[in-house]
């Protein structure tokens, strides 16, 4: 019971939410992605999160050398992942071209009951005309 997903809800200005919507293009994820991110590190690290600029990143990547700890932190992702992800990608961009598809017939279906209004269309016609449709 203790796993549900919770919505959390705030207010940024106009200038932050531009500046989080670029960081969600560069990462290429989603604005809701960026937050999860955020937050699964802050909890990850018990409130302990730290903003760093890039020049003092370095210096401090050098210096912690010794303590073995790497920043940013990496995690290392199961190839299955991977591949179901790639899988799914796929799957989505066949649900999409299908639904482009789908979407130029009823196209064509409301152009032609536009523009024949006394015209009747039978549905077996429709069928007969829709494989010849999908073979072009």
């Amino acid at each position: 019971m203790g796993n549900k997903n919770k919505t959390i809800s705030f207010r940024v200005n106009e200038d932050a939410f531009a500046a989080l919507q670029e960081i969600a293009e560069e990462r290429d994820i989603s604005l809701s992605a960026v937050f999860r991110d955020y937050v699964d590190r802050l909890v990850e690290h018990d409130g302990q999160v730290e903003v760093v600029p890039e020049a003092d990143l370095e210096a401090r990547t050098e210096s912690d050398a010794d303590d073995d700890v790497s920043f940013p932190p990496t995690v290392e992702v199961p190839k299955r992942f991977i591949r179901e992800h790639e899988r799914l990608e796929l799957e989505a961009e066949h649900l999409r071209e299908q639904l482009d598809e789908y979407k130029a017939y009823v196209n064509d279906l409301q152009d032609r009951l536009e523009d024949g209004e006394d015209e009747v269309l039978l549905l077996d016609e429709l069928d007969d005309e829709d494989e010849s449709y999908q073979l072009r």
